[in-house]
């Protein structure tokens, strides 16, 4: 490849680092095309897939800020771009992983931390963010109600005081009566 071509690869790789919250390093050794399309589809919603030089990565990761995916970019390496939710992509590359035995992930970036691929797995198994926002709503709302009981727990007692009195007094002058 000619110089300009090589800058020219960097620097989009660079900039695909810097558009992404996180990026996730595979090693797609051994599978096909075939099984590469059908990644790059279900990964389509949250992440492009594209396979990438290891020294041009390294050299578009130090642009872009990243210094831990060095150790990792060995063998055959393909980077999952992660634009959207990174839980679901985590999850998209292990249920591919868990299907095709060949993709191996290698490690990963999550808002400029580095991820072991242990970490990434522990990503993927994390709940989906509508999962987690419905749960917070859920707590929240329950709280809610605990406090609105609490505020209306005592005059409501003091209410139900008062009419019992009222009442008690009625019968006392009725009997005096």
């Amino acid at each position: 490849m000619a110089r300009p071509d090589k800058a020219a690869a960097v620097a989009e790789v660079a900039g695909k680092f810097r558009e992404s919250n996180a990026a996730v390093l595979t090693e797609y050794r051994g599978l096909t095309v075939a099984q590469l399309k059908e990644l790059r589809r279900s990964l389509s919603g949250n992440a492009t897939y594209a396979v990438v030089k290891n020294t041009l990565t390294a050299i578009a990761a130090k642009e872009a800020g990243i210094e831990s995916l060095d150790a990792d970019l060995k063998g055959p390496s393909a980077i999952a771009f992660v634009t959207g939710d990174p839980v679901e992509a985590a999850k998209g590359l292990r249920d591919f992983a868990k299907a095709n035995p060949a993709l191996v992930i290698k490690g990963g970036v999550l808002d400029g931390n580095a991820l072991t691929a242990a970490e990434v797995t522990k990503l993927a198994d994390l709940e989906s963010r509508e999962v987690l926002l419905a749960k917070a709503a859920g707590a929240m709302k329950a709280k809610l109600y605990q406090a609105a009981y609490a505020f209306t727990a005592k005059p409501a007692e003091a209410a139900r005081v008062i009419d019992a009195l009222r009442q008690k007094k009625q019968e006392s002058e009725a009997v005096a009566a």
